[in-house]
């Protein structure tokens, strides 16, 4: 009956020319299983330590990267929801909607995991974002929610490495490659002046610990073993990115920003 009602709630709205509900946010596997990463994760630096003065260091040598080609794909990695584009090189095709239903909306489920097991974390270090503490460009505005939104650990760089794990399993013959872009995709949030490298590499453990977990639920094994045969034939069926492209972006990722 619920069913049958929302049929026709959608077929009036779509008489009446009204816009369609928003979709819910997707709901995670984990739940209440979800690790606790304010235990897991080694406590955020704190001023006048060694970890805190390196991260000083780095978010102003690195500033010097502005406008160059490295901070443009910095900027391009700032959306979280064009991820499986960013990594269209790695895995060897562009995963949409289209070819790959299954593996978005897997994909989408641990999104859920991972901002609930950063922010937990954020929540309890608190530690500003580096251009809170010295002066610098970002890649990305300085907006009041931006600044609201503490640093460590990266929710970024903890969305990539899940995505560069779950990936890399998807497609083992591409693992390396997957997996040296989604460390990439972390180092955009250094690059781009918004997080510390300390909050990088924080998120990197932070995703180990959520993907982990995610072994251990039923749910995740079974979309995962369909998601695997969705890539593969996705994989099969192409068309494969710009080669010239993918290889401007091999080159970037090879090299370190710091």
């Amino acid at each position: 009956m619920r069913g049958g009602l929302a049929v026709v709630m959608a077929a009036s709205a779509a008489l009446v020319g009204a816009a369609p509900a928003p979709r819910a946010p997707a709901p995670g596997y984990l739940g209440a299983a979800l690790p606790d990463s304010v235990r897991i994760l080694p406590p955020a630096p704190t001023a006048g330590g060694a970890r805190y003065l390196t991260d000083r260091t780095l978010f102003l040598e690195t500033r010097r990267l502005k406008d160059s080609p490295r901070w443009r794909l910095a900027q391009d990695d700032v959306d979280q929801s064009a991820m499986l584009k960013d990594m269209a090189c790695a895995v060897g095709v562009e995963l949409t909607e289209r070819n790959a239903p299954r593996t978005r909306a897997l994909l989408a489920r641990v999104l859920a995991d991972d901002r609930d097991a950063a922010n937990r974390a954020k929540d309890a270090f608190k530690r500003q974002r580096p251009y809170l503490i010295d002066e610098g460009p970002t890649c990305q505005e300085k907006t009041a929610s931006l600044a609201a939104s503490p640093d460590y650990p990266s929710g970024h760089a903890t969305w990539g490495w899940s995505v560069g794990l779950i990936l890399a399993e998807l497609a083992p013959d591409r693992a390396t490659e997957v997996l040296v872009r989604a460390r990439a995709y972390g180092e955009s949030r250094l690059v781009c002046g918004v997080h510390n490298l300390s909050a990088v590499e924080a998120g990197r453990t932070n995703a180990s610990v959520v993907v982990a977990a995610l072994h251990g639920n039923p749910d995740f094994r079974r979309d995962l073993d369909a998601a695997r045969k969705e890539v593969a034939a996705a994989r099969a069926s192409g068309p494969a990115p710009d080669p010239a492209g993918c290889a401007a972006e091999a080159a970037l990722t090879a090299a370190s920003p710091y």
